[in-house]
């Protein structure tokens, strides 16, 4: 995977940075974030493309491919984010978030910038929950396809309320670029292509099991936290 547009920037950041249709390298931070051990965290995953929420050794572990501008991404963080909240906080869940941006085809920037404003997010002073909470509050405040989107201090808004930590906040409200839009769906939607044959959104990959989730069943998280393993 090509990271020139963070090597640039090397040892101070790792990260990473169209296709589609709709229906731990772990970021280093500086400043005085500390992290809470008893506290389910947030990371940027190894591969730089996925942020990793929740205790590692969680036993149920998804990974959830969603788009900023996906009306179906949307509905299912409404219907089911609280329960992936208390899931992630008890120890049981860990959630990988894959942003993916094609819908920025449709002439905005939109997706590239809350997908931005997620991997700032995460570190070692933001808790999982608070991550969670964050990307329900992206997802409840969605905008028609196609739109501006949040702008900067919208976003940080969002983070501030959702108790993201104050040193990612910063870099929220500025605007900081930490990703690669285009490298960062690339890389997500061929993971998607090779996981699910195709790239839609929502999808949600079952790791434990190597098994894709049938989110139409209303029982599907339910489930899977009752049936952690083969």
């Amino acid at each position: 995977m090509r990271l020139s547009r963070v090597a640039a920037a090397v040892l101070a950041v790792l990260a990473l940075s169209a296709v589609g249709s709709t229906t731990g390298c772990t970021r280093l931070v500086d400043g005085t974030a500390h992290p809470n051990l008893n506290m389910p965290g947030s990371e940027i995953t190894e591969d730089g493309a996925g942020i990793q929420i929740g205790y590692p050794d969680a036993p149920v572990q998804i990974e959830f491919y969603t788009e900023p501008q996906c009306p179906a991404c949307a509905q299912l963080q409404h219907d089911f984010g609280d329960q992936l909240a208390l899931a992630i906080g008890s120890g049981q869940l860990a959630v990988t978030y894959r942003p993916l941006t094609f819908l920025d085809h449709l002439g905005t920037d939109y997706s590239a910038r809350v997908a931005n404003a997620m991997f700032l997010a995460a570190g070692p002073g933001t808790t999982g929950a608070a991550f969670q909470a964050f990307v329900q509050d992206l997802w409840g405040h969605q905008q028609a396809e196609g739109s501006r989107g949040p702008t900067d201090d919208e976003l940080a808004s969002m983070a501030d309320d959702s108790g993201v930590d104050p040193d990612q906040i910063v870099s929220i409200v500025a605007g900081e670029e930490f990703i690669d839009s285009e490298e960062l769906n690339q890389v997500n939607a061929e993971l998607l292509i090779d996981t699910a044959y195709d790239v839609s959104t929502p999808t949600i990959y079952d790791l434990v099991n190597d098994d894709l989730v049938d989110t139409s069943d209303p029982e599907w998280l339910a489930k899977l936290l009752a049936t952690p393993t083969s």
